[in-house]
């Protein structure tokens, strides 16, 4: 760990498909160097950047600091040479640890007998040298490490957010299915929302999307509301990190957009409601119970967000018939508005009837998604998307 005046490599990690946004995130926070990497990006910064980068960005899963690689070509020499590192400049016998470890090699094949190898080798150095070892905490530990393991190539980071930073604090009640709120966080930049116009999320479940864009119109950081691994940290900077906390509360903003969210279900929208209160912006979005195959739009021009039940997860009658429905109503109905909408369910998409302009992919979990963008141009009912442009893929 380094001096605050002192620059460092950090890995930010992400979900495929949000590498761009959040280097763009990156470079607006001030680091430098930055280089995108396949679910990650590496870049360098002071500990002040380290602070920020848990407590801004929005389309962060995990802010890492390598501190040491080395070759391993077994077990054993895994063990030996991790436990040559001098633990207690980072941990004391009366702290707690937790190892994560993700594996691609041939040699060690396990991550969980990886992080336990890991473990053991940190322990007994203290239990030789002490007397006494730390414990083991994998839910709130002092310290959580990161192990990773390409090849015979070992590299040890400290994990500075603690809980993966999707976990913003505020959604404690779900509806089923729910959407994770990066996820949700980078559809809404990919939309181009800037708190102008309106924005509509006609399926919202949990409300992620709303309260996700609202906080990003508001200029609330997504971190506001959580704490983080760094803040247990033997070097941790009290005061520098009060410092960036008010800052950041400082920068909040007023914005003239309006932020509709609206479910058939009351009971979703009854939760979306209270998710929105926990993150401080239930004055910001404006909830309905509706059915949006008999909605209005609220002005000419819009952002409408989707994220509509797929099929292989949530039951559906007649999924590529649903599909449908969305497209002729989007296009009778919402004329000069974009859609976008995301869904694992290539074959319903074909059924949406309407030409997207862009396609991106991302992952809902574990499920393989396209984004698709679609683009309801003014004209007369029924025209629909005559004048969209071809597709364009990512």
């Amino acid at each position: 760990m380094n001096e605050p005046t002192n620059t460092f490599e950090i890995v930010a990690k992400t979900q495929f498909g949000l590498e761009e946004l959040l280097a763009a995130e990156l470079k607006a926070l001030g680091a430098t160097d930055i280089e995108l990497l396949t679910r990650a990006v590496k870049y360098r910064g002071d500990k002040a950047l380290l602070y920020k980068s848990n407590l801004h960005l929005r389309t962060a899963l995990k802010v890492l600091v390598p501190f040491t690689s080395f070759y391993a070509h077994h077990e054993n020499q895994l063990y030996k040479r991790i436990r040559q590192i001098d633990w207690s400049r980072h941990l004391t016998p009366k702290h707690t640890l937790a190892i994560d470890a993700t594996t691609n090699s041939d040699i060690f094949h396990h991550s969980k007998f990886t992080a336990l190898k890991t473990k053991d080798a940190i322990v007994d150095q203290f239990r030789d040298r002490f007397g006494i070892r730390p414990s083991v905490d994998v839910e709130n530990p002092d310290l959580r490490l990161n192990v990773h393991i390409h090849d015979k190539l070992v590299t040890l980071s400290f994990d500075s957010s603690g809980n993966t930073l999707d976990r913003r604090g505020y959604r404690l009640s779900r509806t089923e299915a729910p959407m994770n709120e990066v996820l949700a966080a980078g559809i809404v930049m990919l939309s181009g929302w800037t708190g102008q116009g309106y924005l509509l999320d006609p399926m919202c479940g949990s409300g992620t999307f709303g309260i996700e864009a609202a906080m990003l119109a508001a200029n609330i950081a997504p971190g506001k509301r959580r704490t983080f691994g760094f803040e247990r940290w033997k070097d941790f900077d009290g005061e520098l990190w009060s410092k960036i906390k008010a800052e950041a509360v400082q920068a909040e903003r007023n914005y003239s957009g309006q932020i509709i969210c609206s479910d058939l279900d009351q009971h979703a929208v009854d939760i979306s409601e209270q998710n929105a209160k926990r993150a401080g912006v239930e004055r910001k979005i404006i909830y309905r119970q509706a059915d949006f195959f008999d909605s209005k739009p609220p002005g000419e021009s819009g952002i409408l967000l989707f994220n509509p039940p797929y099929g292989e997860r949530l039951e559906s009658d007649d999924i590529v018939n649903y599909y449908q429905e969305i497209g002729n109503h989007l296009k009778h109905t919402y004329p000069g508005h974009t859609a976008w909408i995301i869904s694992a369910n290539a074959e319903a998409m074909k059924h949406v009837g309407l030409r997207p302009t862009r396609k991106i992919k991302l992952f809902n979990g574990s499920l393989e998604c396209r984004l698709q963008k679609f683009e309801m141009f003014m004209g007369k009912k029924g025209e629909g998307n005559a004048k969209t442009p071809p597709a364009i893929s990512n």
